[in-house]
């Protein structure tokens, strides 16, 4: 695979929400970047900012109660101080957004061809009759049968994978550059959910795109992805190859997701869990490792006062110096260096 040219590179992002009078940081100082031809997944709990991670890339948060500073460097502009107007040329056409919920992203009073012919009206200068061939050609792309006759439908009329292949023919109807898919397989069973992987994994080598996976899911990242960025609490905590990710992962929330996940070939019947949950934002600390309140039996010296991302290997990269240090509550303590 050839990943050489940078697509996307985020800088310091902040992305802050007003409650009452202050603002919180959801994502607080993350920066990352997207190559071509590369799938880049970013994985976390619910409610580690990876949502508003990938809805500030494209502006879709209100501007009456958001705040979103730092760098968003995209064909040689900050999409973070675009306009409305200018935004909208680039929502669409040069990034694809497949949304989490294809339900509530579609609109209900609209036939399907109608939805997927929206954005190539606004993009593109194609005919009446050439719209109308790119949606039944979009619709047989992403793997729907009977184009003509969906294209008539309305979005109750199909089922919850059909559904989501709409999504992601209006995402990819004007060839973006970039995709980014938010959760793009929570709600469909297992087979389904293959078939979605296996149709993205497709558009991209297709289309040598570069693809923003957001999920919780890491089975799923395990098959598709070609760098992880693990996110907690706002923050980038890890950021490495898939491969290298999943056999020498070292940041402890890292390893404790890994553990959490249930293992087939263990004779344990006990399932691992992660003690405590995500910090909500006015509760969220701001200062120290804030991870450190889930792993209390590691010494509070362990950690960093101000924790910073630090390169451990070639592109791996890992916050707090924590890691050095951790082990799992019950076993043996010691450190990894």
């Amino acid at each position: 695979m050839n990943i050489t040219q940078n697509l996307l590179t985020i800088k310091d992002l902040h992305t802050s929400f007003r409650i009452k009078d202050t603002y919180f940081d959801a994502v607080d100082g993350v920066s990352i970047h997207l190559k071509k031809n590369e799938i880049l997944a970013i994985v976390g709990e619910s409610g580690c900012g990876k949502s508003t991670l990938a809805t500030s890339i494209i502006g879709l948060h209100d501007a009456n109660v958001t705040r979103i500073t730092g760098e968003i460097e995209f064909k040689g502009n900050n999409l973070a101080e675009l306009s409305e107007d200018r935004l909208n040329d680039v929502r669409g056409n040069d990034i694809g957004m497949i949304f989490q919920d294809p339900l509530s992203a579609l609109n209900p009073l609209m036939r399907i061809g109608d939805q997927i012919e929206e954005s190539l009206i606004y993009h593109t200068k194609l005919s009446k009759k050439e719209r109308s061939f790119r949606v039944q050609e979009l619709l047989t792309q992403v793997g729907i049968p009977n184009p003509k006759r969906v294209a008539h439908q309305f979005p109750h009329q199909l089922s919850g994978g059909m559904r989501q292949r709409v999504i992601i023919a209006i995402a990819i109807s004007c060839k973006p550059s970039i995709i980014i898919a938010d959760e793009p397989t929570t709600a469909l069973d297992v087979t389904i959910q293959a078939q979605i992987l296996d149709l993205l994994k497709d558009l991209q080598a297709e289309t040598q795109s570069g693809i923003i996976l957001i999920t919780h899911d890491l089975g799923v990242v395990a098959e598709v992805a070609d760098r992880v960025a693990v996110m907690y609490a706002g923050q980038i905590i890890e950021e490495a190859g898939v491969d290298e990710l999943f056999s020498n992962p070292r940041h402890p929330y890292t390893r404790s997701l890994l553990n959490s996940i249930p293992q087939t070939h263990s004779d344990s019947e006990k399932l691992e869990v992660i003690q405590g949950v995500v910090p909500s934002l006015v509760n969220l600390p701001r200062t120290g490792c804030r991870f450190a309140s889930r792993i209390p039996w590691i010494q509070e010296d362990a950690h960093e006062n101000e924790p910073q991302l630090h390169e451990i290997a070639p592109g791996h990269f890992v916050r707090c110096t924590c890691w050095n240090h951790f082990y799992f509550e019950g076993e043996e303590g010691g450190s990894l260096t």
